[in-house]
This record gives C-alpha cells, structure tokens and sequence, in this order.
C-alpha cells in the first residue's frame, strides 16, 4: 500500500489530509505532530477580553483521524533521511512513498530581551498570559507591534498584531479603564501592513488615530527590556510588550538535506514540490513560494496550498505531471471587538470594507471551520 506521512497538525497539514482521503480512498495517511489536536489560532485574539477560553480554541483530532482514516504518530520531528523517504521523530521513524510538510514556520527570537515581550501567536499559554497581566494592571504604557524576516519578505505575521491593538483599545473602554492606559504601536517599516495594500494600510493608521492610539515607526529594532522597546529612533517606556517577530522555518529543516531559502524555509514551486526532491510537498508556513511579495502567510493560504499540493502528489504517484497550481490571493478580517476590517487582495484588486457585521462573520467562519473537528 502507498504511504504519505504529513508533518504537522494544522490549517495546512488538515486539508492536504482530507483531500489525499477524498482523492483517494486507498493510500494509508499518517500524521506526524507531538499532539493530536489543532489549535485554532486565529481566534487566540480573543481570548484576553473573554470572548473565547483555551479550552474553545484546544480540539482533538481523535474523531477527525477516526473518520478520514488517518494514522497518528505521536512525536517531534527532528530531521528527514534517504531524500525524504524517512521522517525522523524522538519516538521513532516514520517511511513513506511521499511526504508533505506542513509544520508551520517558528519566531525568530533573536533581538536582545525578546524574553521581555509576548508573542500571542505561540498558543493559547501566550494568549492567556496576557490576559492575566492586563487584568492586572491598573494602568500604565501598552506597546504593541511586529517585525519581519529581511530574507523572507512574505515571512510576517502582523494581522493579529492590528487585531490585538485595535482589540485592546476597545476592551479597555469597555471596562471604563482606557484613559489610565497609553497605547503605542510600533514597526521598522514607515508603512506597516503594506502588504494588504496602500488602502489598506491608510486605513489603518486612521483608525489608530481616532483611537488615540501612538506611533513609532519608520525604525530599525535594537531590542527590549522588561519595561522598554528599543529602536534606532530611540527608546520608549512600556509596562507590557506584544510583539510577533519575523518567521523561519523549523529547526529541523537544518537536518533534512532539503534546498532551502535564505530566510530558511523549503523552497517550493508553483505545484508546491519542494526544489530538488522527488514526491515531497511543502505548504503554508514552512515554505518558500514564488510570487507575489505580498502573499501572506495565513491559514488560508495554506489551505490553498495543501489542495494543490495532494492533488499533484497523486497524480505523481501514479506517473503523471504536476498540473495543480494555487491562487494567491489575502483573505483577512482585522476584528476589533466591536466591528471588522474586511481586506481582500488578489494579483488583480485590492477590496478594503470597513463594517460591524464582519465581526460576526468572523466568528460564524470560526464555527464553521470548526463544525467538522468538533
């Protein structure tokens, strides 16, 4: 029997697997992450105001793998061997005919006292911690912002950096609390958010205003203490730090003999075959794609790729040219608690709406995605 293994337990890692069992109801899966479960992170957002728990977020994957007959192992992926052929985890090794790779990317935690800062990205424990801090302060300076990776350009993540900001904002005057608090954004670029688009990005910084939130921008990172952010435009106070550093990809790629790019992700095609490797795929956040310099690295995109990337596998396998490609395209809602910020960008148009029913689209697409998991 034809094997595939899949490395990783989410957006990407779910859909290459559903679509390999309804292409094909023969081959034998098997899923490698070091737990059974998917966290819903685009949702980590809300858990500081309460809208959602850790538990809302946390969905095993038991009824998942059961119904689309999917093997689980247990483990942490530590290297790839014999070109791809052998995934090497801590609790064994695992052989396939061919290998997707959708473990998702990792921060570059290297500016001095990252330590300092929260990364609400990382999980639900990020997320929580600060919930509980904010809950405790009385008042004081709240800094907010993102970075990138120089050498991977598409390597960011700063929409739930503006989810978290505009959030903060309308929770603090929710509780009767936002004048005791100053909020600063910060970025090294002038511009933040560019690539969702020019009117996008004016949107943005209008809406920051009208809250009274401040900016530092334009400003190369130097680093951070436990109550300060560092840039070479200066130095500010902050008596809290959120901030979502550039991604690259997993240590792990270091040992896998794959072709990698200079920001240290899996170089990918057009098909999502990555460069120089027969029978292995790569999508979502541990690839390195040819395109567009805004094509995002969200959820969506790697579902988009994980559709291609199993159908090209099958029909590899079964002797036949790679042929499936994907749109790139940036689907977003930047939500405020009180309202949404539509932003869709595709190679054609940029669409920005501005609406409080996106607000609550967001969360029937959370219920909606989820509906089969749960």
């Amino acid at each position: 029997m034809t094997k595939i293994a899949i490395i990783g337990a989410g957006f990407g890692a779910l859909t290459t697997a559903k679509t390999l069992r309804k292409q094909n109801k023969h081959v034998e899966i098997t899923m490698i992450a070091p737990k059974s479960e998917f966290i819903y992170a685009p949702s980590l957002i809300w858990i500081p105001s309460g809208l959602r728990s850790g538990d809302d977020l946390r969905i095993s994957l038991d009824k998942f793998l059961k119904k689309y007959r999917i093997n689980f192992h247990q483990g942490t992926v530590t290297g790839l061997q014999d070109e791809g052929r052998t995934v090497i985890t801590d609790t064994g090794n695992i052989s396939n005919d061919a290998l997707v790779i959708a473990s998702g990317g990792r921060f570059i935690k290297k500016l001095p006292g990252i330590e300092h800062a929260i990364t609400i990205c990382e999980g639900i424990t990020a997320a929580e911690t600060y919930r509980d801090r904010l809950k405790a302060m009385q008042g004081g300076t709240i800094a907010v912002g993102f970075g990138g990776n120089p050498k991977e350009p598409s390597a960011m993540r700063g929409g739930p950096m503006f989810e978290l900001l505009f959030g903060l904002d309308t929770q603090l005057r929710r509780e009767g609390r936002r004048d005791k608090f100053k909020i600063v954004f910060f970025n090294p670029a002038p511009k933040p958010g560019k690539r969702l688009g020019e009117k996008a990005v004016g949107g943005l910084l209008s809406e920051m205003k009208k809250r009274g939130i401040e900016t530092h921008l334009g400003h190369k990172m130097k680093g951070f203490t436990e109550n300060s952010v560092k840039t070479e435009g200066g130095e500010f106070h902050a008596d809290m730090i959120l901030f979502m550093p550039g991604m690259t990809g997993p240590a792990w790629l270091a040992n896998s003999g794959l072709s990698l790019s200079a920001g240290g992700m899996v170089k990918a095609n057009e098909y999502c075959q990555a460069e120089g490797a027969k029978q292995v795929y790569v999508v979502g956040d541990s690839g390195s794609f040819k395109g567009p310099d805004w094509m995002p690295k969200q959820a969506h995109m790697a579902d988009l790729q994980a559709a291609a990337a199993a159908r090209n596998l099958l029909d590899e396998l079964n002797g036949k040219a790679a042929s499936h490609t994907f749109k790139v395209e940036l689907i977003c809602i930047v939500d405020t608690l009180n309202k949404g910020i539509l932003v869709f960008r595709n190679i054609k148009r940029t669409i920005v709406l501005s609406c409080k029913l996106f607000h609550y689209a967001k969360r029937f697409f959370e219920w909606l995605y989820l509906r089969e998991y749960r």
